[in-house]
């Protein structure tokens, strides 16, 4: 069932000591169910409950430590030998005396770490403050660091067969935003076009069908499009109605984020001229990317280009995506704003999505593309213009 060969897991731990030995940490103990899964391969939807991998810098294979329900599910989905999946009973699942933490201690304490300068990803989503403070409580003689984005930026360029899939999931998108258009009409609910654009995304193509995305579908219309993070409703498009189409196709949990912009007609003329400066912003960013220059270096050309016209985009432009879960299809480390002096490499991957949102509406066209040897390729094949129905 692995997604990849044997040998690209063992790189990805290689890389990952690597970066463990340099920041001078022993274990690192990865709670981010993206990393799990890029080191591991353990898919699930088991992260609700306390889990993690523990990374010996000394040790070939990382030690899955889990639910004893969700055992099953690493030796069905992992590279790792018996003696690394390491489950933990039921009574550790909401307890008030006892926690999965104490467990994962009792393991690095055994291993002979207990004393240890121990890296944990303090940032992450699933690493609760408790979870932090019971290790500590468990292991009084260790030293520990804040390791939050180590592993992600190991993760931040990608390799052929990522590649490969993040494609895949462009594929989807592609279809799923068709739907979505095709769909989107006068009278129609706004909770069946979102129902359609799931059966689409998941049934996928003849040959291959799709993931959950780690981001449900954002569709706000009318003068909800002045923000971009709202879902839908029962509620029925009208005349005149804007809306904003936010999805990712997800293929093996690599995603491909598109986003398009659809006006019922009329529709208010800014926004037909707040969509032909966005499309023009994005096009000149995309066209200046290639190896070498900056994520701030890309943003200072997309905003110089808005700026003629008037508009100013105080947000960033974008940010590296890939492989993850819920609930974000992001990687937490390169941004595309003023502040980030990330040099561009060929096969990192980006979510472009430079939306503009104003008190009354907003317009996202988004791409999502992956820098090349010379330039960059965008991963959708999907118009990039303001829909007009």
């Amino acid at each position: 069932m692995l997604p990849f060969e044997l040998a690209e897991y063992h790189e990805r731990v290689k890389k990952t000591k690597e970066k463990m030995v340099a920041a001078g940490i022993d274990v690192l103990v990865i709670a981010d169910p993206a990393n799990m899964n890029y080191l591991s391969g353990y898919d699930g939807w088991s992260f609700y409950v306390p889990q993690c991998l523990i990374l010996m810098v000394d040790r070939e294979q990382p030690i899955w430590v889990g639910r004893g329900q969700d055992a099953n599910g690493a030796r069905l989905t992992t590279w790792l030998d018996e003696e690394n999946i390491r489950a933990y009973t039921d009574d550790y699942v909401h307890s008030t005396v006892k926690h999965p933490m104490d467990y994962v201690a009792d393991i690095i304490k055994a291993e002979g770490y207990g004393d240890k300068t121990i890296g944990l990803e303090m940032d992450a989503y699933y690493f609760t403050a408790k979870c932090c403070k019971r290790l500590e409580m468990k292991l009084p003689g260790a030293k520990f660091k804040d390791a939050t984005l180590l592993v992600n930026y190991v993760r931040i360029i990608k390799s052929p067969r990522e590649i490969e899939y993040m494609k895949k999931a462009a594929r989807l998108v592609e279809k799923a935003m068709q739907t979505a258009i095709d769909y989107i009409n006068e009278g129609v609910r706004e909770c069946d076009v979102v129902a359609n654009i799931y059966h689409s995304m998941i049934s996928g193509t003849e040959d291959f069908g799709g993931d959950y995305p780690a981001i449900v579908p954002l569709l706000p219309s009318g003068k909800k499009t002045s923000t971009p993070h709202l879902t839908w409703s029962d509620e029925r498009y009208k005349r005149g109605d804007t809306v904003i189409i936010e999805l990712a196709g997800c293929y093996k949990r690599y995603h491909s984020p598109l986003a398009r912009t659809l006006v019922l007609e009329p529709a208010p003329a800014k926004v037909h001229d707040l969509a032909a400066v966005v499309v023009e912003g994005i096009n000149a960013a995309l066209d200046f990317i290639k190896p070498g220059v900056t994520t701030a270096e890309v943003e200072a050309v997309w905003r110089k280009t808005i700026e003629k016209s008037g508009f100013k985009k105080e947000s960033r432009i974008g940010y590296s995506m890939g492989l993850n879960y819920p609930p974000d299809w992001g990687e937490h480390t390169a941004s595309i704003r003023p502040e980030d002096s990330t040099v561009l490499q060929p096969n990192m991957t980006f979510h472009m999505i430079p939306g503009i949102w104003l008190d009354d509406c907003g317009v996202e066209i988004s791409e999502s593309f992956r820098v090349t040897e010379t330039g960059c390729e965008v991963f959708a094949n999907f118009p990039r213009k303001l829909f007009i129905k």
